[in-house]
C-alpha cells in the first residue's frame, strides 16, 4: 500500500477517523496496518497545519496527542508480540 496520503485517503476521511479506527482495532492481524494508515495522515494534516496561518494550536495538540497514543499501541503490540 502506497503511503502518499494526498491521493490514497479522500478528504471525508478525517484523520480523526483514521485514528479512532487505529484506536479501535480488534483484529492483531490488521492493526499495523490501521496504526500506518493513522499515522500518515496525521504527518499529512501536520504539515498542512504548519504551512496554515491562524491559530491552530489546539488541532496541532490533539495531532501531537494522537501520534503518541499510536506509538504506545504499536510498542505495546510489539511487546506482546515478542513475549509470546
Amino acid at each position: 500500500m502506497n503511503t502518499a496520503v494526498s491521493s490514497e485517503f479522500p478528504e471525508s476521511r478525517s484523520w480523526r477517523e483514521l485514528y479512532q479506527a487505529a484506536i479501535l482495532e480488534l483484529d492483531a492481524t490488521k492493526l499495523p496496518h490501521r496504526i500506518a494508515e493513522a499515522e500518515a495522515i496525521i504527518v499529512e494534516r501536520a504539515r498542512e497545519l504548519f504551512h496554515k496561518t491562524g491559530d491552530n494550536i489546539e488541532e496541532q495538540w490533539k495531532l501531537d496527542d494522537a501520534m503518541r497514543a499510536l506509538r504506545a499501541l504499536r510498542s505495546k503490540r510489539d511487546f506482546h508480540a515478542k513475549a509470546s
